[in-house]
């Protein structure tokens, strides 16, 4: 399970096979490295979806929004 509370503005596009929505995720990894010093490490993952979640994505997400994903 991914979980961000950041996220790119969703884009919707229309394809001939149907709807895809398109956006990217923040997540952090917060550490102590090997040296004691505390690290804040971030990742942005891509993510598709299809289908109905499209519809729901296009209505409830936008920049920033706080999202899980599983």
């Amino acid at each position: 399970m991914l979980s961000s509370a950041d996220i790119s503005e969703p884009e919707i596009k229309n394809l001939e096979s149907g709807r895809v929505a398109n956006f990217t995720i923040a997540t952090n990894e917060n550490y102590t490295n090997a040296k004691g010093e505390k690290v804040e490490q971030t990742e942005w993952h891509r993510v598709s979806a299809w289908g109905k979640t499209v519809d729901i994505i296009e209505k409830l997400l936008t920049k920033g929004s706080h999202v899980a994903i599983e």
